[in-house]
């Protein structure tokens, strides 16, 4: 069996930058094993996996080791590869998850993407947790993952966290943000726990960052730049119970998995 494979970097405008995703297009679903399995040999943050039905499309998104919820780069780089090889009349794409319906829309070259809001709310961090990180937050949050929130972006820029104390954290992964310099906000993104020590450029963080800088800094449109080592800008919106998140994506290699 061959399936066709794009390697595609989300969140940037050439190779090399943003964060990479597997995307494969599938006619029927293979076992839950075979596609955790073909994201473990990907080796990549997330690979992303989706099947026609009608007009719009199943997508599901695998780490090296797990499945997940709702992924943002992987969703934005399965949009490019409709958008840009199999469909390319298409200028919208609806896709069902695990996270409801993510719509993704072309234009002038940016993929904008809706995904659901998850605003934080104060919490008392699990033991060990700003131990792992270091220096003391301003402030620590949460929805699905921790938000913790630094007064400085060269605070955020130069952690180094101890990533095996942080695979025992109670929740799903770990924010970091702080104001920026040439954006409104930066962040980082660590789920040692998931397979994925740092995120190069994480959608499904901003869920979280969005509503919680466009209340603080009381604006709704926000450009959030994440400074891992590779990068990446999200031009962002905050819609009440909704986000957007808009980017640009390029492509890196296609070519096939032959499977047994």
């Amino acid at each position: 069996m061959e399936i066709p494979v794009y390697q595609v970097d989300a969140f940037t405008s050439h190779i090399f930058g943003g964060n990479p995703a597997m995307v494969c297009p599938l006619d029927e679903w293979l076992p839950d094993e075979t596609l955790q399995a073909i994201a473990m040999e990907n080796n990549l943050s997330e690979t992303a996996f989706f099947v026609k039905d009608g007009d719009q499309f199943h997508l599901r998104w695998f780490t090296p080791s797990v499945e997940v919820d709702l992924c943002g780069h992987a969703t934005l780089a399965s949009a490019y590869v409709l958008f840009e090889f199999l469909e390319p009349r298409r200028e919208e794409v609806t896709f069902t998850t695990a996270s409801g319906e993510l719509t993704v829309t072309r234009h002038n070259g940016r993929l904008s993407m809706d995904f659901p809001a998850r605003p934080p709310g104060p919490v008392e961090p699990c033991p060990g947790l700003i131990e792992a990180l270091g220096p003391p937050p301003v402030e620590v949050l949460a929805a699905r993952d921790y938000l913790v929130v630094y007064e400085d972006e060269d605070i955020v820029r130069s952690l180094e966290p101890d990533m095996r104390a942080l695979m025992d954290i109670d929740l799903f992964a770990v924010i970091v943000t702080a104001p920026g310099r040439r954006a409104d906000f930066v962040s980082r993104f660590f789920a040692p726990a998931k397979g994925v020590n740092e995120d190069p450029v994480t959608g499904s963080a901003h869920c979280t960052l969005v509503p919680y800088w466009s209340k603080r800094l009381g604006k709704t449109q926000l450009v959030g730049r994440q400074v891992s080592l590779r990068g990446g800008t999200l031009h962002c919106e905050d819609r009440g119970g909704r986000v957007t998140m808009a980017g640009e994506a390029a492509l890196f290699l296609k070519g096939s998995i032959l499977l047994p």
